[in-house]
């Protein structure tokens, strides 16, 4: 248990985001949104006024990167989104929610698992280039490069050499990557200690998330002021004019998830692309066709 909270407090909290679990059921349900098909969702003691509106502006900027989706196709961009942040911190939440709406051969997710023998031996940006995009797509990095002046670093991952190393290439690595035409942003998710702290211990009591609780997070946790001066000079040295860093405030994660597509969107000059109109053909109708019945035992059973 949390040691400046007590036992009351911290589970009146932990049922409070447990709600987040079924408000995602509640935004998967939403590709038919009007006010009529969910005025029950958004209605009763249980539903406060901010989480009606989360839900309708989340739809409207979903909306939104659709379109910006088709802009992107039809232009040919190239749009690279780098979220990093603490653990617990809500990049996976405002990812998935990025990425919900979006045709998945357009808008891809790079998440990449620690590097294999081969690969520590590589150029350190190698094994994150083959996952760039090509004309008319978008990748969203959970995680990115930045593993080097984070995690790698508090950890004793890299050498000290290693680090200098990276800091050195970043800008010209980043500015290369804008030269090529590619619209490269970074946002980092920050949280507030106490908040983490909680995340963490609502973790071990919810069985929907235990997992994400990994022996790595539990040390990030001990750590929190080594992340902390890592951050500091990361945010200092690669905060460059081609591919600034912007800060999301997230210890509310409904909040944190707008505000950052809201800034994402307001930062491309997109347009609402016309589309051209679609008519459902006739289905062709054959004299000799029938439709064999399907075994019993084939049949899923119908428990529900």
């Amino acid at each position: 248990m949390m040691a400046n909270m007590d036992e009351e407090e911290f589970f009146r909290r932990f049922k409070e985001s447990y709600k987040d679990n079924f408000d995602e059921e509640i935004e998967l349900n939403f590709g038919d949104f009007s006010e009529e098909n969910h005025s029950d969702l958004l209605q009763g003691d249980n539903v406060s006024e901010f989480r009606q509106f989360y839900f309708r502006e989340l739809h409207r900027l979903q909306i939104e990167l659709v379109k910006l989706q088709d802009w992107v196709v039809a232009t040919g961009e190239k749009i690279v989104v780098v979220f990093e942040g603490r653990d617990s911190a809500g990049k996976g939440g405002a990812i998935s929610r990025f990425a919900q709406r979006l045709n998945p051969r357009v808008c891809r997710i790079a998440a990449l698992p620690a590097p294999s023998d081969r690969e520590k031996t590589q150029w350190y940006f190698q094994r994150y280039v083959s996952h760039l995009p090509a004309a008319g797509e978008i990748v969203l990095f959970d995680r990115s490069w930045y593993n080097r002046a984070g995690v790698e670093k508090v950890m004793g991952f890299c050498s000290d050499e290693e680090y200098k190393e990276f800091f050195r290439s970043v800008p010209e690595f980043e500015g290369m990557l804008v030269r090529s035409g590619i619209r490269l942003f970074k946002y980092w998710f920050s949280i507030q200690d106490d908040e983490q702290r909680f995340r963490f211990a609502a973790r071990i009591h919810d069985p929907l998330k235990r997992w994400k609780l990994s022996p790595m997070d539990l040390e990030s946790r001990r750590r929190w002021e080594d992340y902390t001066k890592a951050k500091e000079i990361m945010l200092k040295r690669t905060h460059i004019k081609e591919a600034p860093w912007w800060v999301v405030p997230a210890d509310n994660k409904k909040k944190a998830r707008l505000n950052c597509i809201r800034h994402f969107l307001d930062q491309i000059p997109y347009e609402e692309v016309e589309q051209e109109t679609v008519n459902l053909p006739k289905r062709k109708h054959y004299e000799d066709y029938h439709r064999n019945p399907v075994p019993e035992s084939m049949i899923v059973p119908q428990v529900y």
